[in-house]
């Protein structure tokens, strides 16, 4: 879909206070920390998931567009969430990380959510390395030379 004349707005959903350590991350590295919702699911017995997730929906209009990155696939946060993801303005992004987050928050508005997303899942693949093995493979290769 693309964005026409509303707003990209975030939706960082998941267990616990993970989502408030991505937000304090993305404010350090990026400054990017507008239109960006938080649900810490769970951390506060009197407030209810379906509760927080409608008070963030109310705030999004029909011209806007909400990317929702959750933090387990099949987790109850996601399922949740998965009830509104029909609606043809909402996408859902689930096991997110941290450059996942950064790329798509700092992609061009104008960028269709869908292909922003699909190429942000690519990169962040890339962004998950087993570091001893690389650099046991780099030392080897250093030896060998």
């Amino acid at each position: 879909m693309e964005n026409t004349g509303g707003t990209r707005k975030f939706l960082i959903a998941t267990h616990g206070k993970l989502a408030g350590g991505i937000k304090s991350s993305l404010g350090i590295i990026t400054g990017a920390t507008d239109s960006i919702f938080l649900i810490e699911a769970y951390v506060d017995d009197n407030r209810s998931l379906e509760h927080d997730i409608r008070g963030i929906l109310d705030q999004i209009s029909d011209n806007d567009e909400l990317i929702v990155f959750s933090d387990i696939m099949g987790g109850s946060v996601t399922n949740q969430i998965l009830q509104y993801a029909l609606q043809p303005n909402v996408h859902v992004v689930s096991g997110f990380n941290l450059p996942l987050v950064i790329e798509i928050i700092l992609a061009d508005a104008g960028t269709p959510a869908e292909e922003v997303i699909a190429e942000a899942i690519e990169n962040a693949k890339q962004q998950m390395v087993y570091v001893n093995k690389l650099l046991t493979a780099q030392n080897q290769d250093e030896e060998n030379d």
